[in-house]
């Protein structure tokens, strides 16, 4: 049951974020919605028929703190989904050194960032749940710096996890879903979906008991194999998803 909650969404503009917005405001959420740019959190808030914005720019320490400190003074916080990312496909020795940088502070910093701020405006025994990627399981060409973001995401949420036994601790591993970060890939991208079922994807876990949310299973379920593989086996099954090798 989600009516009266109040939950905070990092990454609300656009995608899945607003997706999920959508469904927890259909749910009689109180909601909070963040993002770097206030234009498209206005114009969702006013779809929805009421939010609290408060613009944030995770790689600034001091504005997560500015964010975290309005909220608080409205009250605690049910339930913090962090969705924000940015992604740059290429191989690694193609990127942008301050491409990737960005994509490090964006990704990993802006998540730690949050695995800090977040439970200080937490209820007690409240849920926060940060965003890994089926990218992470293992190193996949054509999306290194990215996937290496979110093999640092999955490991701070376990570690998180193991710390704060007083909060409900939550890691979300998408598959491919068709946003504007995919749209930047000219390969095939398997059992890719769209946002709005990524969202409920994300609803539906986040009410449920396992720590880890992914999806969709026909891909997510395929990696978890090749990671449990011995490096032998595991990496010339990935170095086939290579172009070079396709």
């Amino acid at each position: 049951m989600t009516t009266g909650e109040r939950i905070w969404i990092v990454g609300a503009s656009h995608g899945i974020g607003r997706e999920l917005a959508r469904l927890y405001a259909n749910q009689g959420a109180s909601l909070i919605l963040s993002a770097r740019n206030r234009a498209p959190l206005t114009e969702l808030a006013d779809e929805l028929g009421g939010a609290d914005i408060q613009p944030l720019d995770v790689v600034d320490r001091g504005s997560f703190d500015a964010a975290a400190a309005n909220i608080a003074l409205s009250g605690k916080v049910d339930r913090i989904v962090h969705l924000a990312a940015l992604y740059d496909p290429g191989r690694i020795a193609d990127l942008n050194p301050d491409k990737a940088a960005q994509i490090i502070q964006v990704n990993l910093t802006g998540s730690f960032h949050m695995a800090q701020i977040g439970p200080t405006v937490l209820r007690p025994g409240g849920q926060l749940a940060l965003c890994g990627s089926v990218a992470g399981y293992v190193g996949l060409p054509q999306g290194q710096i990215y996937s290496a973001t979110k093999a640092g995401v999955i490991n701070l949420a376990e570690s998180l996890r193991a710390e704060r036994s007083d909060l409900d601790i939550r890691l979300i591993c998408p598959g491919f879903v068709d946003t504007r970060m995919t749209q930047k890939n000219d390969f095939r991208m398997p059992a890719i979906i769209r946002p709005e079922k990524a969202a409920e994807a994300i609803r539906d876990g986040l009410a449920g008991r396992r720590f880890e949310i992914h999806f969709p299973h026909r891909l997510t379920r395929s990696l978890k194999l090749i990671r449990a593989l011995p490096y032998g086996l595991s990496m010339r099954l990935t170095r086939r998803l290579s172009r070079e090798d396709a």
